[in-house]
C-alpha cells in the first residue's frame, strides 16, 4: 500500500510539473494563434526600415501597444510592415507611423502618432503616412565629405 501511495505522489508531481511547464511555455512563448483574438493587423508602407526586425515593438506615447509581425516588400518595392496592434486601441485614419530608435544606437521601434480623425483604420488597411528610418552613417559621411547642406 505504501509503494502505491509513493508511486501515485510521484506521478501526480510529474503531471503538475508538466502542466506548469506547458502553461509557462504558452504564456511566455511566441504562440500566434493564442494572441490573435486580442490583436489585429495593420500594415504600414515605408521607404526605409533599416534596423527594424520582426518582433520590434510598436509604441504610442512610449507605451508598447503591439509588435512588428512581418516585414516584406510591397508591389511598389517599398518596405511593408505588418503591425500586430492590441484590439483595445483604434488607430485614427490620419495617424503617422515613424521608425524611431531607443537612443543613438539603440533598438529600433515603430512609433504611432495618433491623429484626431473620427474615422479609424480597419484591420488589414495600410498606413501611408510614414516617416522612414534616418541613416546615421550617410548623414555622417555627408557631413565629413562636405556635401551636407
Amino acid at each position: 500500500m505504501k509503494q502505491n501511495t509513493l508511486e501515485f505522489a510521484v506521478g501526480l508531481f510529474i503531471l503538475i510539473g508538466f502542466g506548469a511547464f506547458v502553461y509557462l511555455a504558452l504564456q511566455l512563448g511566441e504562440v500566434p494563434f493564442l494572441r490573435q483574438g486580442s490583436t489585429y493587423v495593420l500594415k504600414a508602407e515605408f521607404d526605409n526600415v533599416a534596423g527594424i526586425k520582426k518582433g520590434a515593438s510598436v509604441q504610442v506615447a512610449g507605451v508598447t501597444v503591439g509588435e512588428v509581425a512581418e516585414i516584406t516588400l510591397s508591389k511598389t518595392e517599398a518596405a511593408l510592415l505588418s503591425l500586430r496592434i492590441e484590439k483595445s486601441l483604434k488607430i485614427p485614419i490620419d495617424s503617422i507611423a515613424s521608425v524611431k530608435s531607443q537612443g543613438i544606437i539603440g533598438d529600433k521601434f515603430i512609433q504611432l502618432n495618433l491623429g484626431g480623425d473620427e474615422k479609424k483604420f480597419s484591420p488589414g488597411e495600410i498606413i501611408k503616412e510614414t516617416e522612414s528610418s534616418v541613416d546615421i552613417e550617410s548623414l555622417i559621411s555627408k557631413f565629413a565629405f562636405g556635401s551636407a547642406k
